[in-house]
């Protein structure tokens, strides 16, 4: 399987720069798979489209302010994203990091950063992986909350000091974000407003809570020619015992968002039944996957040739999804991480 296969034309013009103005007034398009039909919907008409016993699977992880500016001892900018904590104590941790631009970046060099917060190098892990400890006066946790930009994905474009840093940090997060540790969005969420939430309960729809934390493996590019050559990054997932007894009894497990379905598929088992439990996952969901617990996902619209684009094919055919996604151009909906969504039944 070629990974060539797995593309579409998008305008520039259709990559959403700014979020919507309210979360819900976001564009839904319709995938009826059996009926193969596309039906043009707003987010705010979700409950319409959902019955009471079906549950809604939700990733409750929250967005990190994981985007950091410094310079080197040379005055170079760096930029810095936070991946994961390896350790160390409240004034000095150590992470795993990318760092943009790599290159002449060495061992036990420092970056200096706002209010004088250091970074040191400790090691190189691999080719785009970094080893850093950063040291600051106030206790890492403080400066992080404090100085810390939104992780926006690199085709939102965003200056160093752009003023809409504020509005970044509260849209690049679901409304039910809780448990910190994401450096990308479950961005599917991003659309649900309390007034749905609220419709969506009148209405008897279960809404299940589970973790799963975004790593960088979700927007690192597929480099390999063969599909299924390619291997994904490990993210950290959580599925409690109370959420895996809603969904098992599920009339239909309708997922928001992929994350929600690496979830949930790594930790179902092959009679179909969701194990709870914590624990890693480096699933890779391309077309010829069998499903053993998703019924129906509700998505942004992705990147070509990514892993997220294979995994929607995947779920409602290769030709369904470019038809879909041609509608989606042909209309003018929004794309990625800010972009519009479609429910696929």
């Amino acid at each position: 399987m070629k990974l060539k296969d797995f593309s579409y034309d998008l305008p520039a013009k259709l990559i959403a720069q700014e979020p919507c103005p309210q979360r819900d007034a976001s564009r839904l398009l319709l995938l009826d798979r059996k009926e193969k039909k596309l039906v043009d919907r707003f987010f705010s008409q979700l409950p319409d489209l959902l019955i009471s016993e079906d549950v809604l699977v939700i990733n409750n992880s929250r967005v990190i302010p994981a985007r950091l500016f410094g310079k080197k001892q040379t005055g170079a900018n760096v930029e810095i994203l936070l991946l994961v904590k390896k350790g160390g104590v409240a004034d000095a941790q150590i992470w795993e990091v990318l760092l943009k631009p790599a290159k002449r970046m060495h061992v036990n060099d420092v970056i200096t950063l706002e209010h004088n917060c250091q970074a040191r190098i400790m090691e190189r892990i691999s080719d785009k992986k970094w080893l850093m400890e950063f040291i600051a006066p106030e206790g890492f946790e403080t400066f992080l909350q404090r100085f810390g930009r939104a992780p926006l994905p690199p085709y939102i474009r965003r200056g160093k000091n752009n003023g809409q840093t504020a509005q970044d940090l509260e849209r690049y997060q679901t409304v039910f974000a809780k448990k910190p540790g994401s450096v990308a969005a479950p961005t599917a969420g991003l659309h649900f407003s309390e007034t749905v939430l609220r419709q969506l309960k009148e209405k008897s729809v279960q809404v299940a809570e589970v973790t799963l934390h975004v790593g960088a493996g979700t927007f690192l590019p597929i480099e390999t020619e063969d599909v299924e050559k390619h291997i994904m990054e490990e993210e950290f997932y959580e599925i409690t015992s109370p959420a895996a007894e809603i969904i098992n009894n599920a009339r239909r497990v309708v997922a928001v968002g992929t994350t929600s379905t690496r979830a949930l598929e790594s930790a179902t088992d092959e009679k179909g039944i969701l194990q709870a439990g914590s624990g890693f996952t480096n699933l890779f969901i391309y077309p010829g996957y069998k499903f053993r617990k998703v019924t129906a996902l509700l998505t942004n619209f992705h990147l070509p040739q990514s892993s997220l684009f294979l995994l929607v094919c995947a779920f409602a055919g290769d030709d369904f999804i470019k038809k879909a996604y041609r509608h989606a151009v042909e209309n003018s909906y929004r794309f990625y991480s800010y972009g519009d969504c479609m429910l696929i039944i």
